[in-house]
């Protein structure tokens, strides 16, 4: 049975202008990847709201899982939440489990719970809220899409409160074999051998080192004999340049 697939959407001006570098995707990737959930496709979208409707919609009808990053701040720009609203038909407000959550944690600081605070606590009247143990604004699973914040430790957080609860599949493991030989040359076998093992995903990275040219062979798949099959058998093809 295959496993159950996943997609993210990063959302955010910022990240498109370069101003800021993604961190959280190499981490989802990690922990789908351990769970035996598929990642197939990673989408980042502006600060609009258009465009992170129309992206959701289809990507949520495309995946098992959807997760998105950024935009549930207490700013104008923060705008992720209501889209998603929208983009299933469910009613925002302030919700008084989420109001409860951070205005107990605002008491604890001595700080005001002002107007700007109270927006994280906007949540569709149908969504699940996902723990947030690094800053207590909760994040939200709304049908089978999991949003969450932006900023690194806090995502990093809100997934790992996530992704115990879904069900997964068989972990994708992975095998590694570098061989000190030209793509242009490799690629026949390599080829070869992938389409006698359409249930292995190969791929090929090439490097120049000390001015060699060679490609690393990464193997991936959830059989751990049939990986181990294919890497001795790359080795035996490519004995002499291994």
């Amino acid at each position: 049975m295959p496993n159950p697939t996943a997609a993210m959407l990063v959302i955010g001006d910022e990240i498109l202008s370069g101003r800021t570098r993604d961190a959280n995707m190499h981490y989802l990737a990690g922990k789908l990847t351990e769970h035996g959930i598929d990642l197939k496709e990673v989408r980042v979208v502006s600060d609009d709201a258009p465009a992170i409707e129309t992206a959701v919609i289809a990507l949520s009808k495309s995946y098992d899982h959807v997760f998105t990053s950024g935009g549930i701040g207490p700013t104008h720009d923060d705008i992720t939440a209501d889209c998603i609203a929208r983009a299933f038909d469910d009613h925002i407000d302030i919700r008084d489990d989420a109001r409860d959550l951070l205005a107990a944690h605002y008491a604890r600081q001595g700080q005001e719970f002002n107007a700007a605070r109270q927006r994280m606590a906007r949540i569709p009247d149908h969504a699940t809220l996902i723990d947030n143990p690094v800053s207590i604004a909760p994040g939200f699973t709304l049908e089978n899409v999991h949003v969450m914040a932006g900023v690194p430790s806090v995502f990093k957080a809100m997934v790992d409160s996530v992704i115990p609860d879904l069900t997964g599949g068989a972990p994708l493991q992975s095998r590694s074999i570098r061989i000190e030989r030209g793509e242009g040359e490799i690629a026949g076998p390599l080829g070869q051998l992938a389409n006698k093992n359409a249930d292995l995903s190969f791929g090929s990275y090439p490097f120049i080192q000390n001015g060699i040219f060679g490609a690393n062979i990464v193997i991936r798949g959830t059989d751990p004999a049939r990986l181990d099959a294919a890497v001795q058998t790359l080795s035996q093809l490519f004995s002499e340049d291994i």
